[in-house]
Protein backbone atom coordinates (compact mmCIF):
# COMPACT_ATOMS: atom_id res chain seq x y z
CA UNK A 1 0.00 0.00 0.00
CA UNK A 2 1.62 3.30 -1.01
CA UNK A 3 1.90 5.42 1.23
CA UNK A 4 0.83 9.59 1.39
CA UNK A 5 3.42 12.09 1.53
CA UNK A 6 3.04 15.33 3.70
CA UNK A 7 4.68 18.89 3.90
CA UNK A 8 8.14 17.44 5.24
CA UNK A 9 8.44 14.24 2.82
CA UNK A 10 7.72 12.06 5.77
CA UNK A 11 5.00 9.33 5.45
CA UNK A 12 1.86 8.99 7.04
CA UNK A 13 -0.97 6.65 7.20
CA UNK A 14 -2.77 6.13 3.65
CA UNK A 15 -6.98 5.66 3.93
CA UNK A 16 -9.40 6.48 1.62
CA UNK A 17 -11.89 7.27 3.81
CA UNK A 18 -14.33 5.60 2.52
CA UNK A 19 -15.19 2.24 2.77
CA UNK A 20 -18.16 0.87 -0.18
CA UNK A 21 -19.25 -2.10 2.83
CA UNK A 22 -21.36 0.19 4.74
CA UNK A 23 -22.84 1.90 1.30
CA UNK A 24 -27.11 2.14 1.28
CA UNK A 25 -28.45 0.39 -1.75
CA UNK A 26 -28.51 3.47 -3.48
CA UNK A 27 -24.76 3.83 -3.13
CA UNK A 28 -24.10 0.90 -4.42
CA UNK A 29 -25.64 1.11 -7.08
CA UNK A 30 -24.32 3.86 -8.35
CA UNK A 31 -21.03 2.80 -7.69
CA UNK A 32 -21.71 -0.44 -9.93
CA UNK A 33 -23.24 2.20 -12.90
CA UNK A 34 -20.97 2.02 -15.94
CA UNK A 35 -20.39 5.02 -17.97
CA UNK A 36 -20.40 5.40 -22.15
CA UNK A 37 -18.03 7.45 -23.44
CA UNK A 38 -17.89 9.73 -26.79
CA UNK A 39 -17.05 7.18 -29.38
CA UNK A 40 -13.73 9.23 -30.31
CA UNK A 41 -12.75 8.01 -26.48
CA UNK A 42 -13.11 4.57 -27.57
CA UNK A 43 -10.81 4.27 -30.62
CA UNK A 44 -7.68 5.87 -31.61
CA UNK A 45 -7.54 9.48 -32.12
CA UNK A 46 -5.42 12.85 -32.94
CA UNK A 47 -5.12 16.28 -31.81
CA UNK A 48 -6.51 18.69 -34.61
CA UNK A 49 -6.02 22.34 -33.92
CA UNK A 50 -8.08 25.38 -34.62
CA UNK A 51 -6.83 28.84 -35.45
CA UNK A 52 -5.38 30.70 -33.42
CA UNK A 53 -7.28 32.29 -30.56
CA UNK A 54 -7.93 35.53 -29.53
CA UNK A 55 -9.67 36.59 -25.83
CA UNK A 56 -12.88 37.21 -24.50
CA UNK A 57 -12.66 40.95 -24.32
CA UNK A 58 -9.35 43.16 -24.07
CA UNK A 59 -7.12 40.99 -26.14
CA UNK A 60 -3.98 43.44 -25.97
CA UNK A 61 -4.26 42.97 -21.61
CA UNK A 62 -4.78 39.53 -21.99
CA UNK A 63 -1.60 39.00 -24.27
CA UNK A 64 0.58 41.56 -22.04
CA UNK A 65 -0.22 39.29 -19.40
CA UNK A 66 -0.40 35.74 -21.01
CA UNK A 67 2.33 36.47 -23.48
CA UNK A 68 3.40 32.62 -23.40
CA UNK A 69 -0.06 31.23 -23.87
CA UNK A 70 -2.07 33.91 -25.47
CA UNK A 71 -2.87 32.60 -29.56
CA UNK A 72 -2.36 29.85 -28.88
CA UNK A 73 -5.34 27.58 -30.67
CA UNK A 74 -7.97 25.04 -29.29
CA UNK A 75 -7.73 21.60 -29.48
CA UNK A 76 -9.95 18.77 -31.13
CA UNK A 77 -9.91 14.86 -30.75
CA UNK A 78 -10.80 13.17 -33.95
CA UNK A 79 -10.74 9.97 -35.35
CA UNK A 80 -6.85 8.28 -37.02
CA UNK A 81 -5.93 5.07 -38.15
CA UNK A 82 -2.93 5.14 -34.83
CA UNK A 83 -2.74 6.21 -31.56
CA UNK A 84 -0.87 9.01 -29.65
CA UNK A 85 2.50 7.88 -28.67
CA UNK A 86 2.12 6.01 -25.19
CA UNK A 87 5.87 5.00 -24.54
CA UNK A 88 6.66 7.83 -22.17
CA UNK A 89 5.20 7.54 -18.67
CA UNK A 90 3.28 10.78 -17.08
CA UNK A 91 3.26 11.51 -13.35
CA UNK A 92 0.21 13.69 -13.10
CA UNK A 93 -0.99 15.65 -10.04
CA UNK A 94 -4.60 16.75 -9.70
CA UNK A 95 -6.62 19.47 -7.30
CA UNK A 96 -10.11 20.39 -6.19
CA UNK A 97 -10.14 24.05 -6.14
CA UNK A 98 -13.47 26.27 -4.69
CA UNK A 99 -16.81 24.82 -3.50
CA UNK A 100 -18.41 21.30 -4.35
CA UNK A 101 -19.97 19.88 -6.83
CA UNK A 102 -21.78 16.88 -7.55
CA UNK A 103 -19.31 14.82 -10.09
CA UNK A 104 -15.55 16.06 -9.07
CA UNK A 105 -14.70 12.39 -7.99
CA UNK A 106 -15.96 10.92 -11.58
CA UNK A 107 -13.41 13.70 -13.27
CA UNK A 108 -10.80 12.09 -11.47
CA UNK A 109 -11.97 8.89 -12.16
CA UNK A 110 -11.76 9.65 -15.85
CA UNK A 111 -8.02 10.75 -15.66
CA UNK A 112 -7.02 8.06 -13.66
CA UNK A 113 -8.57 5.55 -16.19
CA UNK A 114 -7.10 7.48 -19.12
CA UNK A 115 -3.64 6.93 -18.19
CA UNK A 116 -4.48 3.40 -17.13
CA UNK A 117 -5.64 2.25 -20.35
CA UNK A 118 -3.81 4.65 -22.97
CA UNK A 119 -0.18 5.50 -20.69
CA UNK A 120 0.31 2.44 -18.58
CA UNK A 121 2.72 2.54 -15.93
CA UNK A 122 1.53 6.28 -15.28
CA UNK A 123 1.05 8.14 -11.41
CA UNK A 124 -1.37 10.20 -10.47
CA UNK A 125 -1.32 12.53 -7.49
CA UNK A 126 -3.90 13.69 -5.84
CA UNK A 127 -3.22 17.25 -4.15
CA UNK A 128 -4.90 16.97 -0.39
CA UNK A 129 -7.11 20.37 0.53
CA UNK A 130 -7.27 22.47 -2.33
CA UNK A 131 -4.45 24.85 -3.99
CA UNK A 132 -2.76 24.79 -0.66
CA UNK A 133 -1.90 21.46 -1.13
CA UNK A 134 0.03 22.26 -3.69
CA UNK A 135 2.10 25.04 -2.21
CA UNK A 136 2.77 22.26 1.21
CA UNK A 137 3.00 19.44 -1.14
CA UNK A 138 0.90 17.78 0.74
CA UNK A 139 -0.41 14.75 -1.65
CA UNK A 140 -1.36 11.33 -1.92
CA UNK A 141 -1.16 8.75 -4.66
CA UNK A 142 -4.18 7.73 -6.25
CA UNK A 143 -4.33 3.83 -7.60
CA UNK A 144 -7.52 1.82 -8.10
CA UNK A 145 -8.32 0.92 -4.54
CA UNK A 146 -8.38 4.30 -3.36
CA UNK A 147 -10.32 5.58 -6.32
CA UNK A 148 -13.16 2.64 -6.65
CA UNK A 149 -15.39 3.91 -3.05
CA UNK A 150 -15.78 7.51 -4.48
CA UNK A 151 -17.09 6.22 -8.57
CA UNK A 152 -20.35 8.18 -9.26
CA UNK A 153 -20.45 9.50 -5.82
CA UNK A 154 -20.81 12.79 -4.29
CA UNK A 155 -18.63 15.36 -2.84
CA UNK A 156 -15.11 16.35 -2.62
CA UNK A 157 -13.81 14.30 0.12
CA UNK A 158 -11.50 11.79 -1.71
CA UNK A 159 -8.89 14.52 -1.54
CA UNK A 160 -10.78 17.78 -0.35
CA UNK A 161 -10.87 21.17 -1.83
CA UNK A 162 -9.83 24.49 -0.36
CA UNK A 163 -10.20 28.08 -1.79
CA UNK A 164 -6.28 29.00 -1.70
CA UNK A 165 -5.02 30.94 -4.88
CA UNK A 166 -1.82 30.64 -6.07
CA UNK A 167 -0.84 34.39 -6.98
CA UNK A 168 2.22 35.86 -5.31
CA UNK A 169 5.76 34.93 -6.29
CA UNK A 170 6.66 32.90 -3.20
CA UNK A 171 3.48 31.00 -3.79
CA UNK A 172 4.48 30.07 -7.40
CA UNK A 173 8.09 29.36 -6.18
CA UNK A 174 5.96 26.67 -3.59
CA UNK A 175 4.57 25.52 -6.70
CA UNK A 176 7.49 25.10 -8.82
CA UNK A 177 9.12 23.24 -5.82
CA UNK A 178 6.31 20.62 -5.59
CA UNK A 179 6.45 20.48 -9.70
CA UNK A 180 9.95 19.55 -9.30
CA UNK A 181 10.17 17.25 -6.66
CA UNK A 182 7.07 14.69 -8.19
CA UNK A 183 9.41 15.25 -10.90
CA UNK A 184 5.54 16.25 -12.63
CA UNK A 185 4.82 16.33 -16.17
CA UNK A 186 1.42 18.01 -15.96
CA UNK A 187 -1.15 19.48 -13.25
CA UNK A 188 -5.91 19.04 -13.90
CA UNK A 189 -6.80 22.10 -11.62
CA UNK A 190 -11.01 21.32 -11.33
CA UNK A 191 -12.72 24.40 -10.31
CA UNK A 192 -13.97 27.64 -11.02
CA UNK A 193 -13.75 30.62 -12.72
CA UNK A 194 -11.24 31.92 -10.49
CA UNK A 195 -9.79 28.23 -10.13
CA UNK A 196 -9.32 28.37 -14.06
CA UNK A 197 -7.69 31.76 -13.59
CA UNK A 198 -5.04 30.53 -11.33
CA UNK A 199 -4.78 27.22 -13.67
CA UNK A 200 -4.03 30.24 -16.57
CA UNK A 201 -1.52 31.27 -13.98
CA UNK A 202 0.22 28.51 -13.44
CA UNK A 203 0.59 27.45 -16.89
CA UNK A 204 1.63 30.70 -17.99
CA UNK A 205 4.41 31.16 -15.10
CA UNK A 206 5.72 26.84 -16.10
CA UNK A 207 5.86 27.90 -19.63
CA UNK A 208 7.90 31.02 -18.57
CA UNK A 209 10.38 28.97 -17.17
CA UNK A 210 10.66 26.16 -19.89
CA UNK A 211 9.34 23.50 -17.00
CA UNK A 212 7.66 20.70 -18.40
CA UNK A 213 4.67 20.64 -15.69
CA UNK A 214 1.43 21.35 -18.19
CA UNK A 215 -1.57 22.67 -16.54
CA UNK A 216 -4.82 21.40 -18.21
CA UNK A 217 -8.32 23.31 -16.27
CA UNK A 218 -11.74 21.90 -15.77
CA UNK A 219 -15.38 23.97 -15.66
CA UNK A 220 -16.53 23.16 -12.37
CA UNK A 221 -19.57 25.33 -10.30
CA UNK A 222 -23.37 24.62 -9.58
CA UNK A 223 -24.38 28.13 -10.49
CA UNK A 224 -23.99 27.32 -14.26
CA UNK A 225 -22.81 31.24 -14.90
CA UNK A 226 -19.56 29.10 -16.19
CA UNK A 227 -20.01 28.67 -20.00
CA UNK A 228 -19.50 29.89 -23.61
CA UNK A 229 -19.89 28.52 -27.10
CA UNK A 230 -16.81 26.01 -26.46
CA UNK A 231 -17.75 25.07 -22.67
CA UNK A 232 -21.49 24.47 -22.88
CA UNK A 233 -21.96 23.86 -19.57
CA UNK A 234 -19.98 23.24 -15.90
CA UNK A 235 -20.38 20.16 -14.13
CA UNK A 236 -22.66 19.90 -10.62
CA UNK A 237 -25.25 22.27 -12.21
CA UNK A 238 -28.01 19.64 -13.51
CA UNK A 239 -27.50 17.79 -9.97
CA UNK A 240 -27.79 20.58 -8.10
CA UNK A 241 -31.03 21.74 -9.82
CA UNK A 242 -32.87 18.71 -9.68
CA UNK A 243 -31.99 18.25 -6.17
CA UNK A 244 -33.29 21.58 -5.33
CA UNK A 245 -36.16 21.09 -7.46
CA UNK A 246 -37.51 18.13 -5.65
CA UNK A 247 -36.84 19.83 -2.28
CA UNK A 248 -39.19 22.88 -4.20
CA UNK A 249 -41.65 20.11 -5.30
CA UNK A 250 -41.60 18.56 -1.40
CA UNK A 251 -42.55 22.76 -0.45
CA UNK A 252 -45.24 23.08 -2.91
CA UNK A 253 -47.08 19.57 -2.30
CA UNK A 254 -46.68 21.30 1.78
CA UNK A 255 -48.26 24.52 0.82
CA UNK A 256 -51.13 23.22 -1.16
CA UNK A 257 -51.85 20.38 1.78
CA UNK A 258 -51.83 23.16 4.75
CA UNK A 259 -53.43 25.98 2.30
CA UNK A 260 -52.07 28.85 4.67
CA UNK A 261 -48.56 29.51 3.71
CA UNK A 262 -46.42 30.84 1.39
CA UNK A 263 -43.00 29.58 0.61
CA UNK A 264 -40.07 32.31 -0.25
CA UNK A 265 -37.32 30.14 -1.71
CA UNK A 266 -34.27 31.77 -1.94
CA UNK A 267 -31.48 29.61 -3.95
CA UNK A 268 -28.01 29.62 -4.54
CA UNK A 269 -26.44 30.84 -7.29
CA UNK A 270 -24.13 33.16 -7.33
CA UNK A 271 -24.96 36.56 -9.19
CA UNK A 272 -26.11 34.78 -12.15
CA UNK A 273 -30.15 33.29 -12.13
CA UNK A 274 -29.64 30.22 -13.81
CA UNK A 275 -30.90 27.53 -10.97
CA UNK A 276 -33.74 30.04 -10.22
CA UNK A 277 -34.60 29.89 -14.07
CA UNK A 278 -34.07 25.84 -14.27
CA UNK A 279 -35.82 24.93 -11.17
CA UNK A 280 -39.01 27.00 -12.26
CA UNK A 281 -38.83 25.26 -15.32
CA UNK A 282 -39.07 21.81 -13.47
CA UNK A 283 -41.40 22.63 -11.09
CA UNK A 284 -43.60 25.68 -12.00
CA UNK A 285 -43.77 27.85 -8.56
CA UNK A 286 -46.40 30.50 -8.14
CA UNK A 287 -43.92 33.23 -8.78
CA UNK A 288 -40.17 33.13 -9.66
CA UNK A 289 -37.78 36.08 -9.97
CA UNK A 290 -35.17 36.27 -12.30
CA UNK A 291 -32.81 39.03 -11.40
CA UNK A 292 -31.71 40.06 -15.34
CA UNK A 293 -35.13 40.24 -15.83
CA UNK A 294 -35.45 42.67 -13.13
CA UNK A 295 -32.28 44.42 -14.31
CA UNK A 296 -33.82 44.68 -17.98
CA UNK A 297 -36.56 46.24 -17.05
CA UNK A 298 -35.06 48.48 -13.77
CA UNK A 299 -37.18 47.51 -11.06
CA UNK A 300 -37.15 48.85 -8.12
CA UNK A 301 -37.72 46.98 -4.98
CA UNK A 302 -40.73 48.35 -4.24
CA UNK A 303 -41.87 46.85 -7.82
CA UNK A 304 -40.69 43.39 -6.81
CA UNK A 305 -42.77 43.76 -3.73
CA UNK A 306 -45.61 45.26 -5.24
CA UNK A 307 -45.66 42.36 -7.58
CA UNK A 308 -45.63 40.00 -5.33
CA UNK A 309 -48.47 41.46 -3.69
CA UNK A 310 -50.47 42.00 -6.42
CA UNK A 311 -50.17 37.90 -7.07
CA UNK A 312 -51.31 37.21 -3.33
CA UNK A 313 -54.16 39.42 -3.42
CA UNK A 314 -55.35 38.16 -6.61
CA UNK A 315 -54.81 34.45 -5.98
CA UNK A 316 -56.67 35.26 -1.98
CA UNK A 317 -59.98 36.16 -4.35
CA UNK A 318 -59.57 32.81 -6.00
CA UNK A 319 -59.89 31.16 -2.53
CA UNK A 320 -56.35 30.29 -2.59
CA UNK A 321 -53.67 31.55 0.31
CA UNK A 322 -50.75 29.81 0.07
CA UNK A 323 -47.98 29.70 -2.84
CA UNK A 324 -44.15 28.98 -3.48
CA UNK A 325 -41.98 32.13 -4.65
CA UNK A 326 -38.62 31.41 -6.04
CA UNK A 327 -36.05 34.23 -5.60
CA UNK A 328 -32.34 33.99 -7.09
CA UNK A 329 -29.06 34.52 -4.58
CA UNK A 330 -27.96 37.47 -6.32
CA UNK A 331 -31.34 39.36 -6.70
CA UNK A 332 -29.66 42.26 -4.62
CA UNK A 333 -27.03 42.44 -7.17
CA UNK A 334 -29.63 43.41 -10.10
CA UNK A 335 -31.08 46.33 -8.04
CA UNK A 336 -29.54 49.52 -8.76
CA UNK A 337 -31.06 51.50 -6.03
CA UNK A 338 -29.98 48.94 -3.24
CA UNK A 339 -26.41 49.09 -4.77
CA UNK A 340 -26.51 52.37 -4.84
CA UNK A 341 -27.74 53.05 -0.94
CA UNK A 342 -25.62 50.28 -0.13
CA UNK A 343 -22.60 52.53 -1.67
CA UNK A 344 -23.52 55.57 -0.05
CA UNK A 345 -23.66 53.58 3.48
CA UNK A 346 -20.42 52.08 3.06
CA UNK A 347 -18.92 55.51 2.39
CA UNK A 348 -21.07 57.05 5.51
CA UNK A 349 -20.30 54.68 7.68
CA UNK A 350 -16.09 54.94 6.84
CA UNK A 351 -15.99 58.34 8.56
CA UNK A 352 -19.47 58.54 10.98
CA UNK A 353 -20.80 56.98 13.91
CA UNK A 354 -23.92 55.72 13.61
CA UNK A 355 -26.14 56.91 16.79
CA UNK A 356 -29.69 56.89 17.78
CA UNK A 357 -30.49 60.47 16.80
CA UNK A 358 -29.69 59.46 13.10
CA UNK A 359 -27.98 62.30 12.12
CA UNK A 360 -26.10 60.19 9.67
CA UNK A 361 -29.13 59.56 7.66
CA UNK A 362 -28.88 63.34 6.53
CA UNK A 363 -25.67 62.24 4.40
CA UNK A 364 -28.15 59.81 2.47
CA UNK A 365 -29.40 61.08 -1.31
CA UNK A 366 -33.21 61.06 -0.51
CA UNK A 367 -33.51 58.27 -3.27
CA UNK A 368 -31.50 56.51 -0.68
CA UNK A 369 -32.94 57.38 2.35
CA UNK A 370 -36.26 56.81 0.83
CA UNK A 371 -35.26 52.62 0.25
CA UNK A 372 -33.87 52.79 3.88
CA UNK A 373 -37.14 53.87 5.37
CA UNK A 374 -39.03 51.34 3.13
CA UNK A 375 -36.72 48.61 4.58
CA UNK A 376 -37.96 46.31 7.30
CA UNK A 377 -36.39 47.50 10.50
CA UNK A 378 -34.54 43.68 10.73
CA UNK A 379 -33.00 44.87 7.22
CA UNK A 380 -32.13 48.42 8.45
CA UNK A 381 -29.93 46.92 11.14
CA UNK A 382 -28.45 44.61 8.98
CA UNK A 383 -27.25 46.97 6.59
CA UNK A 384 -26.03 49.19 9.28
CA UNK A 385 -24.18 46.49 11.81
CA UNK A 386 -22.90 43.43 9.94
CA UNK A 387 -19.55 44.92 8.13
CA UNK A 388 -16.83 42.73 6.61
CA UNK A 389 -13.13 43.45 7.41
CA UNK A 390 -12.77 46.24 4.97
CA UNK A 391 -15.95 48.13 6.60
CA UNK A 392 -18.21 47.12 3.59
CA UNK A 393 -22.09 45.64 3.76
CA UNK A 394 -21.97 42.03 3.22
CA UNK A 395 -24.47 41.52 0.75
CA UNK A 396 -24.20 37.81 0.70
CA UNK A 397 -25.85 37.77 3.86
CA UNK A 398 -28.72 39.81 3.38
CA UNK A 399 -31.39 37.38 3.72
CA UNK A 400 -33.71 38.28 0.90
CA UNK A 401 -36.41 36.13 1.43
CA UNK A 402 -36.89 37.20 5.21
CA UNK A 403 -36.61 40.53 3.63
CA UNK A 404 -39.76 40.07 0.86
CA UNK A 405 -41.38 38.66 3.79
CA UNK A 406 -41.77 41.62 5.28
CA UNK A 407 -42.17 44.26 3.12
CA UNK A 408 -44.99 41.77 1.58
CA UNK A 409 -46.59 41.98 4.96
CA UNK A 410 -46.35 45.62 5.90
CA UNK A 411 -48.05 46.28 1.83
CA UNK A 412 -50.49 43.76 2.57
CA UNK A 413 -51.44 45.28 5.75
CA UNK A 414 -52.04 48.31 4.36
CA UNK A 415 -53.89 47.06 1.63
CA UNK A 416 -55.98 45.19 3.99
CA UNK A 417 -56.93 48.74 5.76
CA UNK A 418 -57.82 50.49 2.54
CA UNK A 419 -59.98 47.40 1.64
CA UNK A 420 -57.83 46.01 -1.70
CA UNK A 421 -56.91 42.84 0.07
CA UNK A 422 -59.75 40.66 1.85
CA UNK A 423 -58.52 37.91 3.65
CA UNK A 424 -60.11 37.14 6.88
CA UNK A 425 -56.58 35.34 8.59
CA UNK A 426 -53.08 36.61 8.07
CA UNK A 427 -50.41 36.48 5.40
CA UNK A 428 -47.94 33.67 6.83
CA UNK A 429 -44.37 33.75 4.86
CA UNK A 430 -42.37 30.76 5.12
CA UNK A 431 -38.46 31.34 4.50
CA UNK A 432 -35.86 28.78 2.87
CA UNK A 433 -32.56 28.95 1.35
CA UNK A 434 -31.44 26.15 -0.49
CA UNK A 435 -27.93 25.78 -1.49
CA UNK A 436 -25.19 23.51 0.51
CA UNK A 437 -27.85 21.11 0.45
CA UNK A 438 -27.14 20.35 -3.85
CA UNK A 439 -23.36 20.56 -3.50
CA UNK A 440 -22.53 17.26 -2.63
CA UNK A 441 -25.50 15.04 -3.74
CA UNK A 442 -25.31 11.78 -5.84
CA UNK A 443 -24.60 13.01 -9.39
CA UNK A 444 -27.10 12.48 -11.97
CA UNK A 445 -25.94 10.08 -15.22
CA UNK A 446 -25.50 13.26 -17.24
CA UNK A 447 -23.00 14.69 -14.85
CA UNK A 448 -21.84 11.20 -13.59
CA UNK A 449 -20.99 10.94 -17.45
CA UNK A 450 -19.94 14.05 -18.44
CA UNK A 451 -17.72 14.15 -15.66
CA UNK A 452 -15.87 11.15 -16.31
CA UNK A 453 -15.90 12.60 -20.33
CA UNK A 454 -13.81 15.86 -18.85
CA UNK A 455 -11.31 13.42 -17.13
CA UNK A 456 -10.26 11.48 -20.16
CA UNK A 457 -10.40 14.54 -21.95
CA UNK A 458 -7.88 16.03 -19.95
CA UNK A 459 -5.86 12.72 -20.26
CA UNK A 460 -5.80 12.93 -23.80
CA UNK A 461 -4.37 17.08 -23.72
CA UNK A 462 -1.96 16.11 -21.24
CA UNK A 463 -0.91 13.08 -23.06
CA UNK A 464 -0.28 15.33 -25.97
CA UNK A 465 1.89 18.15 -24.18
CA UNK A 466 -0.96 21.12 -24.27
CA UNK A 467 -1.24 23.28 -22.01
CA UNK A 468 -3.14 26.53 -21.15
CA UNK A 469 -6.46 24.67 -22.32
CA UNK A 470 -9.60 23.90 -20.09
CA UNK A 471 -10.87 20.51 -20.72
CA UNK A 472 -13.95 20.78 -23.56
CA UNK A 473 -16.96 18.14 -24.06
CA UNK A 474 -19.69 19.41 -26.28
CA UNK A 475 -22.24 18.71 -28.88
CA UNK A 476 -24.11 17.47 -25.18
CA UNK A 477 -28.12 17.62 -26.58
CA UNK A 478 -26.61 14.72 -28.57
CA UNK A 479 -26.26 10.48 -27.79
CA UNK A 480 -23.06 10.28 -25.78
CA UNK A 481 -21.29 8.59 -28.51
CA UNK A 482 -21.74 11.61 -30.19
CA UNK A 483 -19.90 14.17 -28.24
CA UNK A 484 -17.53 16.11 -28.95
CA UNK A 485 -13.75 16.10 -26.83
CA UNK A 486 -11.08 18.73 -26.78
CA UNK A 487 -9.45 21.67 -25.04
CA UNK A 488 -10.01 25.84 -25.47
CA UNK A 489 -7.13 28.03 -24.98
CA UNK A 490 -7.63 29.34 -21.15
CA UNK A 491 -6.72 33.49 -22.61
CA UNK A 492 -9.50 32.86 -25.33
CA UNK A 493 -12.10 32.71 -22.63
CA UNK A 494 -10.34 35.83 -20.42
CA UNK A 495 -11.14 39.28 -19.87
CA UNK A 496 -9.58 41.42 -17.10
CA UNK A 497 -11.32 43.54 -14.42
CA UNK A 498 -8.98 45.91 -13.13
CA UNK A 499 -9.02 45.81 -9.34
CA UNK A 500 -5.36 47.13 -8.33
CA UNK A 501 -3.60 45.58 -11.35
CA UNK A 502 -4.76 42.62 -11.16
CA UNK A 503 -6.59 39.70 -12.99
CA UNK A 504 -9.70 39.53 -11.06
CA UNK A 505 -12.08 36.94 -13.55
CA UNK A 506 -11.53 33.92 -15.92
CA UNK A 507 -14.89 34.16 -17.37
CA UNK A 508 -16.66 37.09 -17.69
CA UNK A 509 -20.20 35.57 -15.24
CA UNK A 510 -22.58 34.05 -18.27
CA UNK A 511 -25.97 35.55 -16.81
CA UNK A 512 -29.73 34.70 -17.59
CA UNK A 513 -30.37 35.68 -21.18
CA UNK A 514 -34.49 36.97 -21.11
CA UNK A 515 -34.18 36.60 -25.04
CA UNK A 516 -33.14 32.63 -25.20
CA UNK A 517 -35.44 30.35 -25.68
CA UNK A 518 -35.76 29.24 -22.10
CA UNK A 519 -36.01 32.67 -20.77
CA UNK A 520 -38.53 33.62 -23.31
CA UNK A 521 -40.35 30.43 -22.32
CA UNK A 522 -39.98 31.43 -18.76
CA UNK A 523 -40.73 35.28 -19.22
CA UNK A 524 -44.15 34.46 -21.96
CA UNK A 525 -46.50 33.01 -19.13
CA UNK A 526 -46.23 36.29 -16.83
CA UNK A 527 -46.53 40.02 -16.81
CA UNK A 528 -43.08 40.51 -15.11
CA UNK A 529 -41.43 36.87 -15.03
CA UNK A 530 -42.27 33.31 -15.06
CA UNK A 531 -46.51 32.03 -14.84
CA UNK A 532 -48.36 32.51 -11.70
CA UNK A 533 -49.21 29.11 -11.61
CA UNK A 534 -52.21 28.22 -9.43
CA UNK A 535 -52.40 24.52 -9.09
CA UNK A 536 -56.31 23.19 -8.94
CA UNK A 537 -56.17 19.24 -8.85
CA UNK A 538 -55.57 19.04 -12.59
CA UNK A 539 -55.48 22.35 -14.04
CA UNK A 540 -53.41 24.69 -13.40
CA UNK A 541 -54.93 28.70 -13.64
CA UNK A 542 -52.81 31.19 -14.17
CA UNK A 543 -52.63 34.55 -13.51
CA UNK A 544 -51.22 37.83 -15.06
CA UNK A 545 -51.43 41.54 -15.23
CA UNK A 546 -54.72 40.66 -13.57
CA UNK A 547 -56.21 38.56 -16.21
CA UNK A 548 -57.45 34.86 -15.67
CA UNK A 549 -55.97 32.19 -17.91
CA UNK A 550 -56.30 28.23 -18.03
CA UNK A 551 -54.72 25.34 -19.43
CA UNK A 552 -55.52 21.80 -19.19
CA UNK A 553 -51.92 20.40 -19.03
CA UNK A 554 -50.71 19.57 -15.47
CA UNK A 555 -47.34 20.17 -15.78
CA UNK A 556 -47.02 20.66 -19.57
CA UNK A 557 -47.05 23.10 -22.19
CA UNK A 558 -50.44 23.10 -23.35
CA UNK A 559 -52.29 25.92 -25.56
CA UNK A 560 -53.43 28.78 -22.68
CA UNK A 561 -56.82 30.14 -23.34
CA UNK A 562 -58.09 33.20 -21.68
CA UNK A 563 -61.47 33.18 -19.35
Amino acid sequence: MSPSIDANGGASARNSGRFAGVYSEVQTSRLNHSLPLPSVLKSPFKIVEGPPSSAAGNPGEIAKLFPNLFGQPSAMLVPSESALPSDQKLKIGVVLSGGQAPGGHNVISGIFDYLQNHVKGSTLYGFKGGPAGIMKCKYVELDSEFIYPYRNQGGFDMICSGRDKIETPEQFKQAEETAVKLDLDGLFVIGGDDSNTNACLLAENFRGKNMKVRVIGCPKTIDGDLKCKEVPTSFGFDTACKIYAEMIGNVMIDARSTGKYYHFVRLMGRAASHITLECALQTHPNITIIGEEVAAKKLTLKNVTDYIVDVVCKRAELGYNYGVILIPEGLIDFIPEVQHLIAELNEILAHEIVDDAGLWKKKLTNQSLQLFEFLPPAIQEQLMLERDPHGNVQVAKIETEKMLIQMVETELEKRKSEGTYKYEGHFKGQSHFFGYEGRCGLPTNFDATYCYALGFAAGALLQSGKTGLISSVGNLAAPVEEWTVGGTALTSLMDVERRHGMIASLFPISLCRCDSYYGKLLCSFGGYSLALYTVHNTVIYLVCKNKLYVRAEHFGYGNIKRL
